[in-house]
């Protein structure tokens, strides 16, 4: 049995600095990249096979090797083989190193400086000609990205990975040789902690028809879990991050191949091509490419007689949704691939399904039902990833070219006059013109010139919350997007901009995925017949990143700079740093005023409040120094717990601005105090609950993980002020309360503090406890469920004439930015604007009785869509999915859509983190009782100096 002792046991408190962390694992990464990339291969020597190695070959039954065997087999085929160098690409959330393998022929490494060139120029396009581009790309090597292990429970994915660098660095036969010769292979490893984490899992037991991989206590994502895959245009997740460096920012592959499971019901692999709709801005050429890689595949595996593999209509993934590892590469002029295949160490069967047993053109070879065994799905695999590199060898000329072709092909759409035709307009077109219209139709209709796409975006660096604004700059910068600092004031557009604006030009190669992060998606109304239900999409339909994360900006169709032409414009190299803030006002002040309009004051609250300073939240504005400071401003007392030098720190770290006052004239405030929050999770890990965590550690929030037997033991105001409840948490009735004793037996005794989930009969009352003595609760999602159990008067507001809930034919919002109005008069929306937009998948939505509720935000419009598909989204107008209760002495927050979604909706952020304080907030008092002038500090600052 093996045990792995760097498996953490989620639920403790965590309260570190990710930033400096994560700033310290990128710089031990890239010496240990460069040092290994550098390093010439060794030369040849005996290759140890899988069988040697481990005493079992890569897919026997009933076993799996773990990560670190995993490590330690790749290191010694690197010292083995002069076809392979190994490279650490960057560190795992737990620290592992994340390994890749670059793997050609030994002529290959000798100039592998240059091949990197070549892709790179290409990939860019700008300044390289088409007869240049054809030169490279004769002379170049085409790049192959195949990974394996992303989601750690599908564990054939890292298992065919270690067989693949086997045989592409022992055998030599011609094809091998061939793709050696052609191509740069780079093969990587997505996830090394979960790998460790299910490996391990399965392993434990001794008894090999014991194992299962089953069960595992924890996320195999230390943060996301399964979501892992849904992090790649935020690029949140310290592997997500190693992954889009090496993909966009410095080998740039032509073909992406992401491995998963499990496949199809009654076949064995589900692999490209996929179903439409496409997005609107994904190339053509990526469109025909994925359909000529995916039919060499399937011809493969036909001629092979290796059945049972589809496409299109035998799964559901599409290429509408940016954001996946698979799906982010269409937006970077990249052939992004999915295969789906069944396998176990554990043997299985392969159901017999009639359907599938009769060939179409998604379907050409079926396969017989019957026991399937793991090294066939090893076997397949490998199948997949030789017909894969074989298209490209064959056309290795042709990806380099294509790559140039799509990326000039967007610098030229940039610089120009161009349009994005989307399902929107089609239909409004559509409705205009029955039948067959003129190509003036097609000008007026979908040629005009107000519908013209931006030549480029502003980002103003004045704007309220830079930090916020760093961090959407930093997600575009991991995607390879092209960004440009302004280093003076500038005008564009009939505006002038401040020193430190971010510009985003369209006139370049990933314009793509730059219209795709600014622009608002239209999801065109797409339904299994006419009248019929909804087709329910992949993933999201809506995920516009500037509207998710509340950045300000402007849409230049005319007036954007010329970059390369001179002027105070410089190209980011590398990550952005919020600029430093301010220390500003009087000399020896009383206090410090701070703005409650930048996420990251939070930080600076939470890192007072644990020095033991004095942090008050003011619920009135005051003025200093002629300048209005709105209500929900922050006001820290100097000598509280914290010096002057300790507020600079902070400061300059954070990017708040701080502003040093004598005292205020009387200002109503809540006295804070350093939260004890419990943050609910479950055996197994929530996913929403793991993103909870990801963001109270950015922002340094200090909780405690806790779960069903604790929750069940009741007395939680002694540990708790403010209970978290994601989605998934609060069920409707019913519930397996704190048991779980059919799993004890299976379960390390150490996890069994886990077990159980939330019931409405013995979880609930103890919850209602907390809050009738005082404690606060934070319900997103279905945990809103947890007011109708408190009698709070909500009910259902999507509902027919009736009363009974509408059906998908009348309404389906799935995963959508929606428009939400905010309640004003309330701290919950402090710092907040008047509108909010928010990520919402058919979410619930009430219709507030009289009683102790208020509403907070509402839909109050009939068109709240902003980006993606809300069929029906008429039903909304005068729902509410933002509301704060009163339950006995304690406060309810319900806000029905996840504002923590995936770590990215951070301008919706702030309604958790007021929630938490507010909830927990002493009573109000006044906050000193100096004049308008005393407070200013005028004699020593000639007025409030904020730097």
């Amino acid at each position: 049995m093996r045990t792995n002792s760097l498996v953490p046991r989620c639920g403790s408190p965590r309260t570190f600095e990710r930033r400096r962390i994560r700033s310290s694992v990128v710089a031990r990464a890239g010496a240990i990249a460069t040092a290994l990339a550098c390093a010439a291969p060794a030369a040849a020597q005996s290759v140890p096979s899988p069988e040697e190695t481990f005493g079992h070959e890569i897919g026997a039954d009933y076993e799996l090797i773990n990560y670190q065997e995993l490590s330690a087999y790749w290191t010694e085929l690197a010292e083995a083989s002069d076809r392979m160098v190994l490279d650490t690409i960057g560190f795992s959330e737990l620290d592992r190193p994340q390994l890749m393998a670059i793997i050609t022929s030994p002529e290959n490494h000798a100039n592998l400086d240059r091949y990197r060139e070549i892709a790179e120029r290409l990939a860019r396009a700008r300044g390289v000609s088409e007869a240049e581009a054809r030169e490279l790309a004769a002379e170049g090597k085409a790049v192959v990205w195949i990974d394996g292990g992303l989601h750690a429970n599908e564990v054939l994915g890292a298992q065919q990975l270690t067989e693949l660098v086997y045989r592409l660095v022992a055998e030599s036969d011609a094809e091998t040789l061939r793709f050696l010769a052609d191509l740069i292979i780079l093969v990587a490893h997505a996830n090394p902690d979960g790998h460790d984490l299910v490996a391990d899992w399965y392993m434990r037991e001794d008894d090999p028809e014991a194992r299962s991989s089953g069960g595992v206590p924890i996320l195999y994502q230390h943060y996301a879990g399964h979501d892992n895959n849904r992090d790649f245009y935020m690029g949140n997740l310290a592997e997500t991050e190693n992954i889009l460096r090496v993909q966009y920012r410095e080998w740039y592959p032509q073909i992406i191949y992401n491995h998963h499971q499990s496949g199809p019901a009654g076949m064995v692999m589900f692999a490209p091509p996929f179903r439409d709709p496409p997005n609107h801005n994904i190339p053509p050429l990526i469109l025909t490419s994925i359909q000529q890689v995916g039919s060499a595949m399937h011809h493969r595996f036909v001629q092979e007689g290796k059945g049972g593999t589809g496409s299109r209509s035998v799964a559901g993934y599409s290429t509408w949704w940016n954001g996946g590892l698979r799906t982010t590469p269409y937006f970077h002029n990249s052939i992004g691939l999915l295969t789906e295949t069944i396998g176990h160490p554990t043997p299985m069967e392969v159901p017999f399904i009639a359907d599938r047993q009769i060939s179409s053109s998604d379907l050409p070879l079926p396969v017989e039902p019957g026991r399937w065994h793991f090294r066939q799905s090893v076997d397949y695999s490998l199948t997949a990833n030789r017909a894969v590199l074989d298209y490209a060898s064959r056309n290795r000329d042709i990806l380099l070219f294509n790559i140039w072709r799509m990326g000039m092909n967007s610098i030229e759409e940039g610089r120009g006059d161009a349009w994005t035709v989307t399902p929107h307009l089609v239909e409004l077109a559509g409705r205009s013109v029955s039948g067959r219209g003129s190509e003036q139709d097609f000008r007026l209709l979908l040629r005009h010139p107000d519908q013209r796409d931006p030549s480029g975006y502003v980002l103003p660096a004045d704007q309220a919350d830079g930090g916020t604004l760093t961090r959407f700059v930093n997600a575009l910068l991991k995607n390879g997007v092209e960004v440009h600092r302004a280093s003076g004031e500038f005008s564009a557009g009939g505006r002038t901009y401040p020193a430190g604006s971010y510009l985003v030009r369209n006139d370049q190669a990933y314009r793509p995925h730059v219209l795709d992060m600014f622009e608002p998606q239209s999801h065109p109304n797409d339904f299994e017949y006419p009248g019929g239900p909804p087709i329910r999409p992949y993933d999201l339909t809506g995920w516009t990143l500037t509207y998710q994360m509340g950045v300000d900006f402007d849409r230049l169709v005319e007036g954007f700079p010329d970059l390369d032409a001179g002027g105070p414009f410089q190209p980011l190299d590398g990550l952005a740093d919020p600029p430093p803030g301010t220390v500003g006002g009087v000399a020896n002040p009383a206090g410090y005023l701070f703005s409650h309009e930048v996420n990251d004051a939070f930080v600076a609250v939470n890192r007072f409040l644990a020095d033991g300073a004095e942090v008050h939240w003011l619920t009135e504005p005051v003025t200093v120094g002629g300048e209005q400071w709105d209500e929900g401003t922050f006001h820290l007392a100097a000598g509280s717990g914290v010096s002057g030098e300790e507020v600079a720190a902070v400061a300059a770290e954070t990017g708040v601005d701080f502003l040093g006052v004598r005292g205020l004239p009387g200002t109503s405030a809540l006295p804070l105090r350093p939260l004890r929050v419990g943050l609910w999770d479950e055996y197994g890990g929530s996913m929403p609950s793991g993103w909870t965590r990801f963001v109270l550690d950015e922002f340094e929030f200090p909780y405690e993980v806790v779960f069903a037997p604790r929750l069940d033991r009741g007395d939680l105001a002694s540990e708790f002020d403010v209970l978290v409840f994601p989605p998934g948490a609060i069920p409707s009735a019913g519930g397996g309360g704190g048991g779980g004793a059919n799993m004890r037996d299976r379960i390390p005794e150490e996890y069994h503090d886990r077990l159980g989930s939330v019931s409405v009969d013995e979880t609930v009352p103890r919850i209602l406890e907390f809050l009738e003595a005082g404690g606060s609760v934070v319900a997103l999602g279905s945990s809103t469920n947890l007011a109708r159990h408190a009698g709070v008067p909500v009910n259902e507001h999507l509902v027919d004439q009736e009363g009974e809930q509408l059906s998908d034919d009348d309404f389906f919002v799935p995963g959508s930015i929606l428009g939400v109005k905010l309640e004003g008069g309330t701290p919950l929306t402090h710092g907040l604007p008047d509108r909010l937009d928010v990520l919402f998948a058919n979410d619930p939505v009430f219709r507030l009785g009289a009683g102790n509720v208020r509403r907070v935000g509402w839909f109050d419009v009939a068109t709240p869509l902003r980006s993606g598909w809300a069929w029906g989204e008429e039903h909304l107008e005068g729902g509410t999915v933002l509301a704060e209760a009163e339950v006995g002495a304690g406060k309810l927050f319900l806000f029905t859509p996840d504002l923590i979604f995936r770590g990215q909706t951070h301008g919706a952020f702030p309604l958790i983190f007021n929630a938490m304080y507010y909830g927990t907030a002493g009573t109000p008092a006044r906050l000193g009782g100096a004049t308008e002038s005393e407070a200013d500090g005028e004699s020593d600052t000639d007025g409030a100096d904020r730097g």
